[in-house]
C-alpha cells in the first residue's frame, strides 16, 4: 500500500502537468514543465524514510557512462564470468541505476552463489534504496562465506587521487554491515560488526573511518571512555589519502580542531555530508543542542547526496527521533 499510494500521488501529480503544459503559452514555462513531467516519467530508485521519491537519473554521456558501456560490453562477451559481471553491476550502480545493479547481482548469485561479493555489492545497494533489512541480511551471508578465507583488496571503481586501493574485501563487508545496523538504530550490532572489521592494510584512512563510527556509536551507548580510547591513535599528521572528513571529525570529536577550522566547500556540496551529520550528530549526544543539531540534520537533509552515508544516517536520525510515525 506504501508504494502505491507513492504511485498514485506520482500519476496524480503528471496529469496536473500534463494540464498545465496544454495552457502553457510561454515556450520557456513548457519546457521546464515538460522537463518536470519527464522526470515523473523515469522509473523511481527508492523511497526515502521522510517520503520523498528518489527517482533513476537518465544515462548522461562522461566518463561514467563510457566506463559502463565498456562493463555491458565485456558482459555481452563474457556473462559466465564472475569479476565481469560485478563490474558490470559497479559500473550500473556508479550511474545512480541502483534497481539494475540489485538485479544484477542477483542474476551473480544464482550463478555463483558462494561468492562472498555478489552479497557484499547487493548489500550495498541495498542500503541505497534503504532496504536495510535485505542489506543485513545479505551482508551477513557475506560473513558466512568469506569464513576463514584470507582477505583480499579490493580494487576501487573511483580511485583516489593516488590510486591506491584502501579497503578490503573482509573490511567491506563488516563495514556495510555495521553501517546497515546503524541506519536501524541498533547500536549494539553495529558496535560488533565495526569492531570484527579487522584492518588488514595498515591506512590510515580505514582507522579514521572505522574510528568515525565507533565513536558515534559508543556515544550513542553512553561509553565516553570507549568512544575516545577508538580514535586515541588519531593524530594531525596521519597520511590521509581520501578519508580527509572522517580524519576531521575525529579531530574535531578529541578537540584537535575547532568547529570553524572545518573546511567546508559550500554550495550544497555532497563532500560536506560527513560534517554535517558529525556536527548534528554530536550537538545531540555531547553538547545536548537539539535545536543546532535539528538545523544541520536538516541542511544536509535539503542539499547534500541524498546517497551519501552520512545523508542516510541523518535522514533515518531525524525520522527516528524527530518525526516519529
Amino acid at each position: 500500500m506504501f508504494f502505491q499510494s507513492h504511485y498514485l500521488k506520482i500519476a496524480v501529480r503528471c496529469i496536473g502537468l500534463a494540464l498545465v503544459l496544454s495552457c502553457q503559452q510561454n515556450p520557456k514555462e513548457s519546457k521546464t514543465k515538460a522537463n518536470a513531467l519527464e522526470e515523473y516519467k523515469r522509473p523511481i530508485e527508492a523511497i526515502t524514510l521522510l517520503g520523498d521519491t528518489l527517482f533513476t537519473p537518465p544515462m548522461k554521456k562522461g566518463k561514467a557512462k563510457s566506463k559502463y558501456d565498456e562493463a555491458l560490453k565485456n558482459y555481452t562477451k563474457y556473462p559466465d564470468s564472475a569479476e565481469v559481471l560485478i563490474w558490470y553491476g559497479r559500473r550500473t550502480a556508479y550511474l545512480g541505476h541502483f534497481q539494475k545493479a540489485i538485479s544484477i547481482y542477483t542474476e551473480g548469485i544464482q550463478k555463483f552463489p558462494k561468492d562472498a561479493r555478489m552479497y557484499r555489492h547487493r548489500g550495498h545497494r541495498y542500503i541505497s534504496i534503504r532496504q536495510y533489512d535485505k542489506a543485513i541480511a545479505d551482508l551477513k551471508k557475506a560473513t558466512v562465506l568469506i569464513g576463514n578465507r584470507s582477505d583480499q583488496v579490493e580494487p576501487d571503481g573511483l580511485p583516489n587521487a593516488r590510486n591506491i586501493p584502501i579497503s578490503t574485501l573482509h573490511g567491506n563487508i563488516w563495514y556495510h554491515l555495521g553501517l546497515a545496523h546503524y541506519l536501524k538504530g541498533d547500536m549494539e550490532n553495529a558496535l560488533y560488526a565495526y569492531l570484527q572489521r579487522e584492518v588488514t592494510n595498515k591506512y590510515d584512512d580505514n582507522l579514521v573511518s572505522g574510528g568515525h563510527w565507533l565513536f558515534m556509536i559508543l556515544k550513542r551507548m553512553g561509553q565516553d571512555d570507549e568512544a575516545l580510547s577508538e580514535i586515541s591513535g588519531v593524530t594531525k599528521n596521519m597520511d590521509i589519502i581520501e578519508n580527509t572528513r572522517y580524519h576531521d571529525m575525529c579531530l574535531f570529536y578529541k578537540g584537535l580542531l575547532e568547529e570553524n577550522q572545518l573546511q567546508m566547500i559550500g554550495d550544497g556540496s555532497s563532500s560536506d555530508d560527513v560534517y554535517f551529520y558529525g556536527l548534528g550528530n554530536w550537538n545531540l549526544y555531547q553538547a545536548k543542542d537539539t535545536t543546532k543539531a535539528k538545523r544541520l540534520y536538516k541542511r544536509l537533509l535539503d542539499n547534500g547526496n541524498p546517497y551519501s552515508f552520512a545523508y542516510l544516517a541523518a535522514e533515518a536520525d531525524w525520522k527516528r527521533l524527530f518525526n516519529p510515525m
